[in-house]
């Protein structure tokens, strides 16, 4: 599992092994009768009589988008795709050091239901009033990142997310059609944790390469959530090799509709589908996307928050491999 995110922890930590790691969410709306009003929840542990954000340690063989997504359903009863990465936070506790990664969340009416035992009540409130309520001072960090990005336009995003097919049986050992070769036993297993971590995001929409190992790779997370999908032959290694720029015609087609999407592919044809998805951020960006072969592992991922009304904005990126044996 690997968690490359474009916000960095301006900690210094030097040296420090992380004892404890969890994740969680800053769930936010805009105000009813003031659109450009921001609010925030925090959320009453009476356990220790703190305000603090939703969020939880990591359980065994969980990423951290999914313990993310799965300690904002388990305190506020809300289910709903992460957003823009937010900048960890970094304490210590009795068992050492403890890292907390979040993420901005929206809350589009929604009912929230607070657990009532590890949470008892929920307050939103103005980011002003709750830098001075949050029980732990480390808190405020992702809070000011939340209201910087807001006022940049770059809060409300959709997610736009790049799958490099699970492993497959190896072509020295597959006779037959190259579109028909089939995932190996551990890429089984790799789609399963591929359709569990998508969860994080949501998308409706599939786009994939008609090939068996990629439909395969798509088909656990598309059973589980209903997703469209659509299958087009111009993100195959085949129609790649011979004509890259349909490749680069599907990925900007993906900004077409501004909403959550998914892409799965095969590895020789990812350099164009970063090239092209470099189009639409700056140059710091662009510097953090995949450059080298093999680019991705099997069943890696990479998610493009792309700022709402912004076709040309692609405003933070993060990359994890969700499963490796």
């Amino acid at each position: 599992m690997s968690s490359d995110s474009l916000v960095a922890d301006q900690t210094d930590h030097a040296g420090d092994e992380i004892a404890v790691t969890a994740a969680g969410a800053l769930p936010w709306r805009l105000n009813s009768s003031d659109k450009d009003q921001l609010e925030v929840l925090l959320i009453h542990r009476p356990r220790y009589d703190d305000w603090s954000w939703p969020k939880g340690k990591l359980d065994p063989g969980e990423t951290i988008p999914e313990c993310a997504t799965r300690e904002v359903a388990e305190e506020i009863g809300l289910s709903a795709p992460l957003g823009i990465p937010l900048p960890p936070i970094h304490y210590h506790v009795p068992a050492g050091l403890k890292i907390v990664h979040y993420w901005a969340v929206r809350v589009n009416g929604a009912m929230l239901v607070p657990d009532g035992q590890e949470v008892d009540s929920v307050m939103w409130c103005s980011p002003e009033k709750a830098a001075r309520l949050l029980t732990n001072p480390s808190d405020v960090g992702p809070l000011e990142h939340l209201v910087s990005a807001h006022a940049r336009g770059e809060l409300e995003t959709w997610p736009l997310v790049i799958v490099r097919h699970a492993k497959a049986k190896p072509r020295s050992s597959w006779t037959k059609a190259e579109g028909d070769r089939p995932l190996a036993a551990t890429g089984m297993r790799q789609a399963q944790a591929v359709g569990r971590l998508l969860q994080a995001w949501k998308p409706l929409r599939i786009v994939s390469s008609p090939w068996l190992r990629c439909v395969a790779t798509i088909a656990p997370y598309a059973k589980a959530s209903d997703a469209k999908v659509k299958l087009d032959d111009a993100l195959t290694e085949h129609r790649h090799g011979r004509r890259p720029h349909k490749t680069a015609a599907v990925v900007e087609g993906l900004f077409d509709k501004q909403r959550a999407v998914a892409l799965c592919t095969h590895r020789p044809a990812l350099p164009t589908v970063f090239a092209q998805l470099g189009e639409h951020m700056g140059s710091r960006l662009r510097g953090l996307l995949p450059d080298t072969d093999p680019f991705l592992a099997p069943g890696e991922i990479v998610v493009c928050h792309v700022a709402h009304g912004s076709k040309e904005k692609i405003v933070a990126v993060e990359r994890f491999r969700p499963f490796d044996d």
